[in-house]
């Protein structure tokens, strides 16, 4: 237990004992169990999802609220500070593989699986003589059978010009409004700090609005469901996840709001917040790939 606090650069903060560890291993195991047992049609399954949910958020709301409060009282010193920048940075790149191999899958899809299964080449030829003979591919495609909610397999996409334009828009400008707010930051201003700040994550938010209001028009509209053969599953499994993240992403945002307004940050040691905005342009990022390759081309 030494070293527990480590002002000196040159010490490394060895952490006291913590149950966060234990309670976040109990609670994954639970939202799985919980997650399975919906998925298999259980009558307790969306009980125990419920309840694995409920203790995530205690999970996040303890151990966070554990770092915050060693932040603030000096604890951490600029090599643990170090240490969070590394670990922020293989976060962001096992996420940046995470959505490389969703899109591994929509390009293997659309460009070597379908143009095979309807007869290109000598071996393609042959696979639709002895699999789908009269499937004639195409991009967006359900795939040899009619799938999908409908009896004869149609859908409707959901064009680029519409919402997916709009959210492009909406998230590029929080990438703005969160640069400017760290800018802000960073020179001491701090009541120009808190109202784009503020914006950004109400942008966010905004984002995750209008994907739900677009979903709910695929879903009952345009026959488009995640059952909807490959182009649905990875239609709604990379704007899904993007998604979530997104969400992830505006709670942490209201989170590092809500701690400025509590007078956290100083203009030199503010790694919290230039965490957050890393993880927030790398959505933004995600996104411009989503928009091109999925919704536009």
């Amino acid at each position: 237990m030494a070293n527990v606090h480590a002002p000196q650069g040159d010490k490394y903060y060895i952490p006291h004992g913590s149950p966060w560890p234990l309670f976040g291993s109990v609670t994954l195991f639970t939202v799985m169990i919980g997650a399975v047992s919906t998925m298999e049609g259980i009558g307790v399954g969306p009980f125990i999802l419920a309840a694995g949910f409920a203790l995530l958020v205690t999970l996040f709301t303890g151990w966070f609220g554990t770092v915050i409060r060693e932040s603030e009282a000096g604890t951490f010193n600029l090599q643990v500070d170090k240490s969070f920048r590394m670990g922020m940075m293989w976060f962001i790149f096992s996420e940046v593989m995470f959505f490389a191999a969703f899109f591994g899958a929509l390009l293997y899809a659309r460009q070597i699986s379908v143009p095979w299964l309807s007869g290109e080449g000598v071996k393609g030829a042959v696979g639709q003589l002895l699999l789908f003979k009269d499937y004639a591919g195409g991009w967006p495609t359900n795939g040899p059978g009619a799938l999908g909610p409908r009896a004869d397999g149609s859908y409707e996409i959901i064009p680029a010009l519409g919402l997916p334009a709009a959210n492009t828009l909406i998230l590029l400008t929080s990438g703005v409004t969160l640069t400017i707010a760290h800018h802000a930051l960073q020179a001491g201003k701090r009541g120009v700090l808190k109202v784009f700040l503020a914006a950004t994550f109400l942008l966010g938010f905004l984002f995750v609005g209008l994907q739900a209001e677009e979903y709910h028009h695929a879903y009952t509209e345009l026959g488009l469901q995640l059952s909807t053969g490959v182009y649905g599953s990875t239609f709604f499994m990379l704007t899904g996840f993007h998604g979530l993240h997104v969400t992830i992403g505006a709670i942490m945002l209201l989170v590092i709001w809500l701690r400025t307004m509590n007078g956290h940050f100083t203009p030199k040691r503010h790694f919290a917040f230039e965490a957050v905005a890393w993880y927030w342009h790398f959505v933004d990022v995600v996104w411009l790939g989503l928009f091109i390759f999925v919704y536009w081309l």
